[in-house]
């Protein structure tokens, strides 16, 4: 074994036996992800997530993604998603249209809405409350919404603070925050993915802001561009800092944390194949670096589900489905609670429905 692999497991405690007691350096995550085979990896990320999370079992949820508007100011060099206001083929849904979306995703059993979209200037605030207030109130079901971009700008669009924001929202229904726009949190990369979007800085102080509201949520990851090793760690030192000043005020923070590839959308943001192999290991290294964040999912929506049952023996304890609706990326993964049952347990696993929250 990889002696700093051999570390790791020597200090690693059982699940009632608190933190470890040795804590990965960057340095070291760094030297693991250049040097250390891959198979060990997984291999010392499979015992520690037994250790941490024993019983065997595997969680999925359902949920409905909502892509409210796709117009969007920020214009990723990734995206092929986002429409100019003046685009025809621009929108903003109605209550009525999200209201009927949902009727459709609880037929098929998910109690879940994802409200994402772009970053809209004109959408009023009173929109995004009646839409909350609509969807847990009237329909019943419990909302993970808006990425910290969106919400930086809802909030300087209407002259409010974050905080304020927030409790409005939250006030409304919002009861967690998803991870997005995360991609490379490196400065260097930020400038190239998107320059308009938030710093790395700027990314974890919206996230710990919702974290300290009691708006828990995910973080992720996404590489396969040209991103570097160092910048790759960087980014999960920045995840593991911002999760510590959420355990350290006693806030959950993250509940998990999702490895994904970047997809091919656009010709103006160069991607690369990422090997089986290398995600598998960025998956396993994320079990052992991110020793403060419980869950690790991988991704079936992204990596398909050969991989993806591969990953539940490299250190991930979740399969992030069913997705019943996806329009930003193509949907390789599971679209019902069936599937999603079966998948987990021919992986060798015993599955149990869990909310966006792991409620």
């Amino acid at each position: 074994m990889y002696p700093l692999l051999q570390k790791v497991l020597d200090s690693e405690p059982s699940a009632t036996q608190g933190s470890p007691a040795f804590r990965l350096s960057p340095a070291e995550a760094l030297d693991i992800l250049k040097k250390a085979p891959w198979t060990e990896v997984v291999e010392a990320a499979d015992h520690v997530r037994q250790q941490r999370l024993p019983g065997n079992r595997v969680g999925y949820t359902a949920f409905r993604i909502v892509n409210y508007t796709n117009v969007c100011e920020v214009t990723c060099s990734f995206c092929s998603f986002c429409r100019p206001e003046r685009s025809p083929e621009a929108y903003v849904l109605s209550l009525d249209e999200i209201r009927q979306k949902t009727i459709e995703a609880k037929a098929k059993g998910a109690d879940h809405i994802f409200l994402q979209g772009g970053v809209n200037r004109n959408i009023p605030l009173t929109y995004y409350t009646d839409v909350l207030k609509m969807l847990t109130q009237e329909m019943g079901v419990k909302v993970r919404g808006f990425s910290p971009v969106e919400l930086v700008r809802i909030a300087e669009f209407n002259s409010i603070s974050l905080d304020k924001l927030l409790d409005i929202f939250k006030e409304a229904g919002l009861s967690s925050v998803p991870g997005a726009g995360a991609e490379i949190l490196s400065d260097r990369m930020r400038e190239f993915l998107s320059p308009r979007k938030l710093s790395a800085q700027e990314w974890c102080n919206a996230m710990a802001a919702c974290h300290k509201k009691g708006l828990p949520g995910s973080a992720n990851i996404v590489f396969g561009s040209i991103e570097t090793p160092e910048e790759i760690i960087e980014h999960l030192e920045y995840v593991r800092k911002t999760q510590d000043i959420a355990r350290n005020a006693g806030a959950a923070g993250f509940k998990s944390f999702v490895v994904w590839t970047f997809q091919p959308q656009t010709d103006k943001f160069p991607i690369r194949h990422v090997r089986g192999d290398e995600y598998l290991k960025l998956l396993a290294l994320s079990r052992l670096y991110l020793d403060n964040i419980d869950h690790i999912e991988v991704s079936l929506l992204g990596m398909g589900l050969s991989l993806g049952e591969l990953g539940l023996h490299a250190g991930a304890d979740d399969i992030n489905s069913i997705v019943i609706e996806e329009n930003v990326l193509t949907n390789h993964g599971l679209t019902s609670i069936e599937a999603a049952e079966s998948f987990i347990k021919n992986a060798g696993f015993v599955p149990y429905r869990r909310s966006l929250n792991f409620d």
